[in-house]
């Protein structure tokens, strides 16, 4: 009898150091749709204006295969300085920030606030019927939060994708 195995699928955090220039953004993300890799989370900004560098972090998916493939394409991208699989990395910090709005009055508005105490959320904004809530984590933090804010009245979600960064002294 045979019986196949299949393949374990990871996420993964990929953090590129890249010139700043415009189209490398395009690149990245064409090499990704190309060849069918789905990007979950995705997070661009400058980091070194001096040496025109920015950093993108992307999360994905994918067998270890797959997940190597993705970084030697990325190498080999003109304006690609430097890929550094972040996840596999045991000294870094992943985080990521969400911003929840949730509307409700009377129990749902207390146990809102309670579950956004536990989680050490910040209210930024309230009026007399929502509340807006800051949470900055781990992203299955910021899941567990969503989760429990959905039957309190969550109406809407923003979040900035996957930051990262090795701790340490030393930079990428």
């Amino acid at each position: 009898m045979n019986q196949s195995v299949d393949p374990v699928v990871v996420r993964r955090t990929i953090a590129c150091i890249v010139d700043n220039e415009p189209g490398v953004l395009a690149r990245v993300v064409s090499l990704f749709s190309a060849r069918g890799y789905n990007i979950e989370s995705l997070t661009v900004a400058e980091t070194d204006t001096a040496a025109h560098s920015s950093r993108i972090t992307i999360v994905t998916s994918g067998t270890e295969q797959i997940i190597d493939q993705i970084k030697a394409q990325l190498e080999r991208l003109v304006s690609v300085r430097k890929v550094v699989d972040v996840s596999r990395e045991p000294r870094s910090v992943q985080r990521e920030l969400a911003l929840i709005k949730v509307k409700g009055t009377g129990d749902k508005r207390v146990e809102a606030l309670r579950v956004s105490e536990i989680f050490r959320a910040k209210v930024i904004d309230t009026t007399t019927e929502s509340f807006i809530f800051e949470i900055t984590g781990a992203s299955d933090k910021v899941n567990a939060i969503i989760d429990l804010m959905r039957p309190l009245g969550l109406v809407e979600v923003s979040r900035t994708g996957v930051l990262s960064i090795k701790r340490g002294g030393e930079g990428e």
